[in-house]
């Protein structure tokens, strides 16, 4: 990507643009008609199974103050017991919260890029895929990315984190 195509994009997607670039990852951020800040609509937009988006959901992490990020599989929910037994006590995250610690707003969290460094945990489900998408800063805008890839670029473990599959006709509140 030339740095014409760069600025020409929102901040939250030149920042993770910048991130990926720097990690040496292949795909740069793409830029989609219409918003994907629920799984189902990313994965419609995608032509993709509901589990193939790679969702960010924001936790508050009691114990610091900062933030606990999972990366769950777009068809489960994240069990919030399973998440405290690994990481700690955690709360529910407003608006406010994700951006002032993300630098994204919900619906464009990406996996990379923090404004602050958060707790990262990946979701096991997505090993049931190949190739994945993410947000990536912005509700418009997601990138491509196996699970290792994923890992590699956030240095996060991959654990049990999710519940069982939930009915994705309903959509998905954690997107």
């Amino acid at each position: 990507m030339c740095g014409a195509e760069v600025f020409a994009l929102p901040e939250g997607v030149q920042r993770v643009a910048r991130y990926l670039h720097d990690a040496n990852h292949p795909h740069t951020p793409q830029m989609l008609a219409g918003a994907a800040r629920t799984s189902q609509e990313a994965a419609e937009q995608l032509g993709i199974a509901v589990g193939q988006v790679a969702k960010s959901v924001v936790f508050r992490h009691k114990p610091s103050g900062g933030h606990v990020l999972v990366i769950a599989a777009g068809d489960r929910r994240v069990d919030e017991k399973k998440v405290a037994a690994l990481v700690g006590k955690t709360g529910r995250a407003d608006a406010e919260f994700v951006k002032a610690q993300t630098g994204f707003s919900i619906g464009g969290v990406s996996p990379v890029a923090h404004l602050h460094a958060p707790i990262t945990l990946i979701d096991a489900s997505l090993s049931r895929f190949e190739l994945l998408w993410a947000a990536a800063g912005h509700p418009h805008a997601v990138f491509p990315l196996t699970l290792q890839q994923l890992q590699a670029l956030t240095g996060a473990p991959v654990v049990d984190i999710a519940q069982e599959p939930v009915d994705t006709a309903a959509g998905q509140s954690q997107a």
